[in-house]
């Protein structure tokens, strides 16, 4: 047996109500600096803000559009939550990052892309 409802939304009354939302504690506070991830140190977190590229050198060879699509396939979107688990040896590089529930190892030049609003500690 099928049933088909022409106007469903006359039936079922809207969500907008019931969906909770985000904890004031999770979101990032808009006065916060916001600064780029490749210039922090170790045990630095924070919420990541958005990319940013600049025209001028490339990192490592890699176009910035490149560049822009790995950092975001990698899950480096406006709202992961970031923190700085290990820096190398020389000249602090590279760092490993935790990013949500993911460790990501990344140089400090990529990294200098991600910005980021510290204080909400993953």
């Amino acid at each position: 047996m099928i049933i088909v409802i022409e106007n469903l939304a006359a039936l079922v009354p809207p969500l907008t109500a019931a969906v909770p939302s985000r904890s004031t504690t999770d979101m990032p506070l808009p006065d916060r600096p916001i600064v780029a991830l490749g210039e922090q140190r170790r045990g630095f977190g924070g919420v990541v803000a958005g990319l940013r590229f600049e025209s001028t050198p490339k990192a490592g060879g890699v176009s910035n559009a490149e560049l822009e699509r790995r950092l975001l396939e990698m899950g480096f979107v406006e709202g992961a939550r970031v923190e700085i688990l290990h820096e190398g040896l020389i000249g602090r590089d590279p760092i490993a990052v935790r990013l949500d529930d993911m460790r990501v190892a990344m140089r400090r030049r990529e990294a200098c892309c991600v910005l980021i609003r510290p204080g909400a500690r993953p």
